[in-house]
């Protein structure tokens, strides 16, 4: 079952969609791969190490997020294919996402995990943690320029149970979070 969540402040929505168009999928390495700890999300006040940065990428350019998903973000939003092939779309430009404030989605397809951050801030992490407590740290991607949106991804160890998924300003602080939520 693929899952998708969307934050904007207090705000939570879901939904369920389904993958509608093939796409071919030519993919460029990741530099970076999750970080994966076996402890609760820190606080703001645990925080001490700097985020990780956020790795720019040019418009269209097919960034290989391990496991068989391929992403790749244009002026419009957040696309994506899986080991399915089919090429999915999470827009940025059709009004679901306000990025006047904080604001989170989640699209969730089995072990990996993805999403729009987005708002003011400057962005410093996203954290997903499974109900067993594990954090993973999401590799974070953006257009160049800041356009106030970038998109996340991970990958989790399997649960039997959905996970919460946090963003966090630069400096640490909390700025939006989606709680696990069962279907």
């Amino acid at each position: 079952m693929k899952k998708y969540l969307l934050a904007a402040g207090a705000a939570v929505t879901a939904a369920v969609a389904a993958a509608a168009l093939a796409a071919p999928a030519t993919a460029a390495p990741s530099p970076a791969a999750p970080v994966t700890a076996s402890v609760p999300a820190p606080s703001a006040a645990e925080v001490s190490a700097p985020a990780p940065a956020v790795r720019t990428v040019r418009q269209g350019l097919r960034v290989d997020a391990g496991g068989g998903y391929t992403l790749w973000l244009t002026r419009e939003g957040k696309h994506w294919t899986g080991p399915d092939g089919f090429e999915q779309f999470r827009s940025v430009v059709d009004g679901n996402l306000d990025l006047t404030r904080p604001a989170l989605s989640h699209q969730g397809e089995g072990t990996f995990h993805s999403g729009i951050y987005g708002g003011p801030e400057a962005p410093g992490r996203v954290d997903v943690t499974d109900a067993e407590g594990r954090v993973t740290r999401a590799t974070l991607l953006q257009l160049p320029g800041r356009p106030g949106w970038g998109v996340w991804y991970a990958h989790t160890a399997p649960s039997d149970r959905d996970v919460s998924v946090a963003f966090h300003a630069r400096d640490g602080r909390l700025l939006v979070e989606l709680p696990a939520m069962d279907f």
